[in-house]
């Protein structure tokens, strides 16, 4: 039964839910987490994905109809289409989506599809085997494109979408490479500003390479046209002035998005996060798992949601970043 839609004190209303599944992760991205990774959390105090499938259901009633699977690296944990399965059945979910990093996507695909994905992201932030080595701490190139490759065979997780973190003093190299990707392969190649997100704490604003900057580089080789922003949208799109394809740009640093912001998240072990950049969580798993009520449950998440952020505030002074990294928080 449909209920009243989730609103927080600003008027915004929720209506994209991303849901980490594991914290774990098999690469060690530089702008994510150190070398020697992090401890992960007990097995036990992951959501099962009956536990996840409760919540979403009492999300998709308050008119949340955007899910994304996130992680750490969501294909990691095990059983994971079946998780798919059970979130494709629940009423109210319009659109199921994943973002994933693509090593094991090859072997998973023809099941995802099957049961019942719509959309995949895959993170890939560079073209050349040893850069993606140097950057990701992985020999994996060769594997997330056979993972896209997979992909295309699936006319229903169309638009395959590439996401590629621009970080200043490496991808300025892969920029015209990605371009020409988007114009040759169904994909919508997206640039995302580097976010304060790491574990190792190294951002700095002056590593931000920006969607303004990456726009002009392309632009000068291949004319591109802008395509009007859908409200809410996390990307700016842009076409390529000759019909071959389109790209476009998340960047939350240089042109923040939060005023139409529409998202929250719920980590691993079920905490709700209102923003990305959230300093606190509401314990959803406790409650969960004591017993409580569906009814109890919403007034949990509708009061947290009524607290949603104004701002990630990311650009201004006295800023400070979350203690959770991205790993542990879920894209």
């Amino acid at each position: 039964m449909a209920h009243e839609p989730l609103r927080d004190a600003l008027g915004r209303e929720i209506g994209d839910l991303r849901v980490s599944v594991t914290d774990r992760c098999n690469f060690r991205c530089s702008y994510c987490m150190p070398a020697e990774g992090l401890p992960w959390l007990e097995r036990e105090l992951l959501l099962s994905f009956a536990e996840i499938a409760r919540l979403v259901r009492l999300f998709a009633a308050m008119g949340v109809g955007d899910v994304r699977l996130t992680g750490g690296e969501p294909l990691v944990r095990r059983e994971l289409p079946r998780l798919v399965a059970m979130l494709r059945a629940v009423e109210g979910v319009r659109d199921l989506a994943l973002t994933t990093n693509g090593y094991l996507l090859e072997g998973l695909a023809d099941q995802l599809a099957a049961a019942g994905l719509d959309r995949v992201n895959v993170s890939l932030d560079s073209l050349d085997p040893e850069r993606f080595r140097e950057l990701t701490r992985r020999d994996g190139l060769a594997r997330v494109l056979a993972g896209l490759r997979a992909l295309e065979h699936h006319p229903r997780l169309a638009p395959i979408k590439v996401n590629v973190v621009a970080i200043r003093g490496f991808s300025e190299a892969e920029l015209l490479g990605f371009a020409e990707l988007a114009r040759r392969k169904p994909y919508v190649v997206r640039f995302i500003e580097f976010m304060p997100l790491d574990a190792d704490r190294a951002w700095e604003r002056d590593a931000v390479l920006t969607g303004e900057e990456i726009r002009t580089a392309i632009g000068a080789a291949w004319p591109l046209e802008p395509v009007e922003r859908e409200p809410a949208a996390t990307a700016r799109r842009w076409r390529f002035a000759d019909g071959a394809g389109e790209i476009a740009f998340v960047s939350p640093v240089s042109e923040p998005f939060c005023a139409d912001c529409n998202r929250v998240r719920l980590t691993a072990e079920g905490g709700l996060r209102t923003c990305l950049f959230s300093r606190g969580e509401t314990d959803l798993r406790t409650p969960l798992r004591a017993g409580a009520s569906d009814a109890e449950l919403e007034r949990l998440i509708r009061d947290a949601v009524w607290r949603k952020e104004q701002k990630h505030a990311i650009d201004e002074p006295g800023f400070v970043p979350p203690p959770r990294t991205m790993s542990r928080i879920g894209g």
